[in-house]
Formats: C-alpha cells, structure tokens, sequence
C-alpha cells in the first residue's frame, strides 16, 4: 500500500544530519537527555511523547512512541486513554478559539 508518509522514512531520520552536523549533534544530545529518567519515569515519558504525536498528528512519532510505549512497559489501554488525553486537549483549544471568533463577529456588529 502506498501512502503519502513511508514508514521506511523513520529509520532515515538522522540522514538529516547531512549538511548541518553539528545541529543534528547538538538536537540528539538535547532529545537524548529529555527523555532520561528524571522527575518523570521514561514511561511516563514515552505516554506523554504519544500524546503529543497525536495532537500534532506526526505519524512518524505515532509508529515510533507506540513502540516505545510498549518496551518501556505501557499497555494499549493505557497508551488509548492518553490519545484521549491529547484529544481532549485539543478539542478544547479548537472550542475555546470559538471564543475568539465570537470577539472578532462582535467587533465587525454582528
């Protein structure tokens, strides 16, 4: 099946290296050390990156944190109630623009 996103595209990542090497270097240092164990487990790490995959729709992350999800121990019910988390979230930034669309239709008198 051909689909505008390859899956074989994720094991490239680093080839964005190429051309700006020590942007890659400094970027892998910095991603590395974020998702170490610190105040949050990586678990939690990994649920929160899966999460945030979803909310910027990024379907790399999506293939790459379900995967880390599972070896660090999540199951899939976990891992859907944080899609549902993120969900919720932006569902509720979607809604609370309305708000400004309704200042905006006030200001044109409407």
């Amino acid at each position: 099946m051909e689909t505008y996103y390859n899956p074989e595209d994720l094991s490239k990542f680093s080839s964005i290296s190429e051309g700006a090497p020590e942007l890659w270097k400094k970027f892998s240092e910095w991603y590395g050390a974020v998702f170490a164990e610190g105040a949050l487990t990586e678990r939690e790490k990994s649920l929160i990156a899966l999460a945030v995959a979803h909310a910027v729709q990024c379907p790399y992350c999506i293939d790459a944190y379900t995967q880390a999800c599972f070896e660090k121990g999540s199951n899939k019910e976990q891992m859907t109630e944080a899609v549902h988390v993120a969900s919720a979230i932006k569902g509720g930034a979607a809604l609370i623009h309305g708000v400004q669309m309704r200042n905006a239709a006030e200001k044109i008198g409407m």
